[in-house]
């Protein structure tokens, strides 16, 4: 359960409320991310993504300007920025009114964005632990920080998939990182599992079953973040492009073990999964006989 003071974000004068399932859209400016459908690296591509998320029913953009999948490159932070800045560039312009949620784990990278660009969210893989620089912006600034289970870097993180306990090991995790980042005066904070980071595929389906039960006793709203990723593709014998029927069926687990915010390629499917979640839940709720 989330605490209720935990069930709305605030991104300066933004409020994001979380009091019921929210998708977060994707938008990579990235060359090299593992779904090449997803790669938006001119404002043409840029306005075209974002307009479509919006329409869609998005509440939040994740947008990215390094591809953390394994064996991607490590580019400086001045590009990093670079990227993230042709895409901040067009969504502050036209859409001002759209919460953004960074996904970096470089705090100088997420000052910068801060500085230029105003407040957001910031999404870390290393939830704070490769950049202890970033639990210092989101203290500073009051931002949320989305803090991911992730064992290595990206380079390295699938020769770290040994667990005695998957599910207990994960949550020791995030019991440390949230005594750590909320000492370090992190105020905002959303968990995501890190499906598909240091796990083989089917660690990744014992963690979407167990996921009720790893958060319960923490309070604070989860994301997952599963779109077309190789738990998927590769259990279908497919590719990214062709994992959107599996991503669609495994986002209503997701709902049911309790994420959320379903970060995505495909805001309308998401967007449909939630509503027909929804509609679901409240017809079995118990009715009061008269």
């Amino acid at each position: 359960m989330i605490h209720p003071e935990n069930t709305i974000l605030r991104i300066g004068r933004q409020r994001l409320d979380l009091r019921e399932p929210v998708v977060m859209t994707i938008l990579n400016v990235t060359p090299d991310s593992f779904y090449s459908d997803s790669r938006t690296q001119t404002v043409e591509a840029i306005v075209r993504r974002v307009e479509e998320a919006v329409a869609e029913g998005a509440s939040v953009l994740d947008i990215g300007g390094y591809s953390s999948r394994p064996g991607a490159a490590d580019p400086s932070a001045e590009e990093e920025f670079r990227r993230l800045s042709v895409a901040l560039e067009v969504v502050r312009a036209r859409f001002a009114e759209l919460p953004v949620s960074i996904d970096t784990f470089r705090g100088e990278v997420a000052r910068k964005v801060v500085e230029h660009f105003g407040p957001c969210i910031l999404n870390d893989i290393t939830a704070a632990l490769a950049d202890p620089q970033m639990a210092v912006v989101a203290a500073e600034y009051d931002l949320p920080l989305i803090a991911m289970h992730m064992r290595g870097t990206p380079q390295n993180m699938q020769q770290q998939t040994l667990y005695d306990d998957l599910i207990g090991a994960i949550h020791r995790y995030f019991a440390e990182r949230i005594a750590s980042l909320t000492a370090a005066g992190v105020q905002q904070l959303v968990l995501d599992p890190g499906f598909g980071f240091s796990k083989t595929i089917d660690q990744n389906f014992q963690l979407l079953a167990g996921m009720a039960s790893l958060f319960q006793d923490m309070g604070y709203p989860v994301l997952a973040g599963i779109s077309r990723k190789s738990m998927i593709y590769k259990t279908l014998d497919t590719d990214p492009a062709g994992a959107l029927a599996g991503t669609t069926a495994l986002h209503w687990e997701c709902l049911r073990q309790g994420a959320s915010i379903l970060r995505v390629h495909d805001t309308r499917e998401a967007m449909q999964v939630i509503a027909l979640y929804r509609r679901y839940c409240s017809s079995i709720q118990p009715h009061t006989v008269v």
